[in-house]
C-alpha cells in the first residue's frame, strides 16, 4: 500500500482545446490537510473536482496522467459510485437535501441498501456528533433541513458526507457563505475531522489556508507554483509568484 492518501501523477486535464491543468503532482498523507489557494479561475476547484471524478459530467473534458487513492488509480477500474463513496465532497453553499435533518444524513446509507432503523440512527447520530452538530439538532431530527442557519446547513453537509464513511474529504471554499462565527466552527471542525480522514480544501482566505491547513498548494493559470509545508510556503516561499500572491500584490 502506498505511504500517501493521494498521489496525483503528470496530471494534465483540458477543456476541449483549453488547458486547464497542467502537468501537475501532488501527494497529500493521511490524516494530512491540504489548502489549495490562488486567484480566481486559477484551476484549483477543477483540480478539488478530478479527486472525485465530478468532471465526468463534462464532455469537452480529457485528462491524462494517474490519480492514485491508496495506490489504485481512479481512473482505472475503479467504480464512481464506490468512488465517491471513499471521497466526499463539501461545495461553496450548503445544499441540503429538502428533507428532514435526519433523512439528509441518512440517505446516502439508504441508497446503499441500509434499512434497519437503530443502524440507520446509530449512523446519523455518530455522523452529527463528528460534525460537531448533535447537540444543536438533537432535538429536531424531523425538522426540515432548510430550517437550520447557514453555518448549521453547512455542518449537515458535512455530516452527510461523514456518514458515507469516506477516507477523503474535498472542501470547495467551504465557509464562502458563512459569517464569521460559523467559519470558526468550521474551521475547529476541520482540526478534528483530521485524526479520521485526509481533507483538501480549498479556499480564498489567505488566514484560513495558514490555520487549519498542514500543506498549501499555490495555483497560478493552470500550474501547480508551489507545494510545500504550510509554514514554508507563508514564511518562506520558494518562487516570486508564490510570495506576491501571499503578500497582496495580485489575485
Amino acid at each position: 500500500m502506498s505511504e500517501s492518501k493521494i498521489d496525483v501523477r503528470n496530471l494534465d486535464l483540458y477543456y476541449g482545446d483549453f488547458h486547464a491543468l497542467k502537468s501537475i503532482n501532488f501527494t497529500l498523507g493521511r490524516q494530512e490537510v491540504a489548502a489549495c489557494i490562488g486567484p480566481s479561475g486559477c484551476g484549483k476547484s477543477t483540480f478539488v473536482r478530478v479527486l472525485n471524478r465530478m468532471n465526468d459530467l463534462i464532455p469537452s473534458c480529457r485528462i491524462t496522467g494517474e490519480i492514485l487513492i491508496d495506490g489504485e488509480n481512479i481512473y482505472g477500474n475503479m467504480d464512481v459510485t464506490e468512488l465517491r463513496s471513499r471521497v466526499g465532497m463539501v461545495f461553496q453553499k450548503p445544499n441540503p437535501f429538502n428533507m428532514s435533518v435526519f433523512d439528509n444524513v441518512a440517505y446516502g446509507k439508504r441508497m446503499q441498501g441500509v434499512k434497519n432503523k437503530n443502524t440507520l440512527a446509530d449512523i446519523v447520530e455518530t455522523s452529527l456528533r463528528k460534525a460537531a452538530l448533535w447537540e444543536e439538532v438533537k432535538d429536531r431530527l424531523k425538522k426540515p433541513a432548510a430550517a437550520l442557519s447557514g453555518g448549521q446547513q453547512q455542518r449537515l453537509c458535512i455530516a452527510r458526507s461523514i456518514a458515507m464513511e469516506p477516507e477523503v474529504i474535498l472542501m470547495d471554499e467551504p465557509t464562502s457563505a458563512l459569517d464569521p462565527i460559523a467559519t470558526g466552527r468550521i474551521e475547529e471542525l476541520i482540526g478534528e475531522l483530521k485524526k479520521d480522514y485526509s481533507i483538501i480544501i480549498v479556499t480564498h482566505a489567505m488566514h484560513q489556508a495558514s490555520r487549519v491547513s498542514d500543506k498549501t498548494a499555490f495555483f497560478l493559470l493552470g500550474d501547480l507554483i508551489e507545494y510545500n509545508d504550510t509554514r514554508t510556503v507563508f514564511t518562506n516561499p520558494r518562487d516570486k509568484r508564490t510570495e506576491d500572491y501571499i503578500s497582496g500584490r495580485f489575485g
